[in-house]
């Protein structure tokens, strides 16, 4: 790549930060390629990317964070046999 070249690609990177697009590069599997394209291009549209952007964030978005002590008190333990013996261990000469 020519001094140009480079002076033009960190020029255009430059004016990309400043509109707050970031670049990406993502895997996916080759069935999903058109999928997620048509993502990009919906969020890139301005005639649908707030409809967009409200779909996704509705249906992808994670729900509230939720500790360990609640996790555990929600998830059916019905059945489950949690009692285990009180041994004193073994004997040790000190």
């Amino acid at each position: 790549m020519s001094s140009a070249q480079k002076k033009a690609l960190s020029n255009y990177r430059r004016r990309q930060r400043r509109r707050g697009v970031v670049r990406l590069e993502i895997q996916v599997h080759k069935d999903d390629a058109p999928l997620v394209r048509g993502v990009v291009k919906a969020l890139a549209d301005p005639a649908r990317e707030a409809e967009t952007r409200a779909l996704l964030r509705e249906r992808l978005q994670a729900g509230p964070s939720r500790g360990l002590k609640a996790l555990l008190a929600s998830a059916p333990l019905d059945g489950i046999d949690l009692e285990r013996d009180r041994g004193t261990g073994r004997d040790v000469d000190l």
